[in-house]
């Protein structure tokens, strides 16, 4: 493969993303609406059109490269994202999906590749493939999973080779803090200030956190490797953290005397613990998570430090 396209690649994942492709010599276009994106986060030798997926003619501008694989990374992110704006979230990941499906159809697309969400499995401790009932708790939620309903159609009807991948709870530099982000730019950025951290629940919650470079690395693999048309990987840490215990790890690299306060649990949020299983994807195609929560945030922090200082 010589030419891809990435959606929604200027993200940290996607920006990231971007960047080991031009490394491996293919020609990248990112298409990207900068509605959660930055300008600042894309690599100098790719090609980028400001549009959305949902506009049919930014698509098609964007198809114009003829690449031979497609990253559909675009998304309308996240779970309260989803429930304050469902509207915009069956659009964004409803419609914006089926528009990249059927452009890589019309333009001969050799392989697409869907990131999901770990969301759609709802409240399950630990996280398989092979589990198929979902529980899903918000809009986001039932999207994703339309999404990759209507990939695989894709890959059984059309012919066209699909892969898709459940990521988990990705965190690292790229991530800017904000409404709707991440926990951990958004606990970062407080702890910096001196705030406390709010935790929705008790802390003992879990969740599975994935560093980008990690994640990134999965992305990659699963495109080029010769997976079965329409599966789908988890792509996690494999390893679940407490919220609280992640928090304090935060203040410590901060110096932050405030520490944390409990507010009570969002009403969509039922989700205590979350672990990927990532057996799956280390058989099929060597998946193997080299960075841990420490490192991980560590070099969050020191990024965060250089663009919120």
């Amino acid at each position: 493969m010589k030419r891809a396209l990435v959606t929604g690649g200027a993200g940290a994942i996607g920006s990231n993303l971007a960047g080991a492709l031009i490394e491996r010599g293919l020609e990248v276009t990112i298409l990207d609406d900068l509605s959660s994106g930055h300008r600042n986060l894309l690599p100098a030798r790719a090609r980028f059109i400001e549009g959305s997926v949902t506009d049919p003619a930014a698509i098609e501008r964007a198809f114009s490269a003829k690449p031979d694989c497609v990253f559909h990374l675009a998304a309308l992110f996240a779970n309260q994202n989803s429930v304050d704006h469902p509207l915009e979230d069956l659009r964004v990941n409803g419609q914006g999906t089926l528009n990249v499906l059927q452009a890589a159809t019309r333009h001969d697309v050799r392989k697409l590749l869907y990131t999901s969400s770990s969301c759609v499995y709802g409240a399950k401790e630990v996280m398989r493939e092979d589990d198929q009932d979902y529980d899903l708790d918000t809009p986001y939620a039932i999207t994703k999973l339309m999404g990759e309903r209507y990939v695989r159609f894709w890959s059984q009807f059309y012919g066209l080779d699909t892969v898709m991948l459940r990521l988990f709870n990705c965190y690292g530099p790229g991530e800017y803090p904000g409404l709707y982000r991440n926990v951990i730019p958004n606990f970062i950025k407080l702890a910096m200030e001196g705030k406390p951290l709010p935790i929705t629940g008790t802390g003992k919650e879990t969740r599975d956190f994935t560093f980008n470079n990690d994640t990134v690395s999965g992305i990659v693999e699963a495109m080029f490797a010769p997976t079965k048309p329409g599966d789908v990987f988890n792509i996690a840490s494999g390893r679940d953290e407490e919220i609280l215990a992640v928090a304090e790890k935060i203040n410590e690299l901060a110096g932050n005397a405030a520490r944390v306060e409990f507010r009570p649990r969002r009403g969509w949020d039922r989700v205590t613990r979350r672990r990927g299983d990532i057996g799956k994807a280390r058989a099929a195609f060597g998946f193997a998570p080299r960075t841990t929560l420490d490192q991980g945030l560590e070099r969050t922090y020191a990024w965060l430090k250089t663009v919120l200082a």
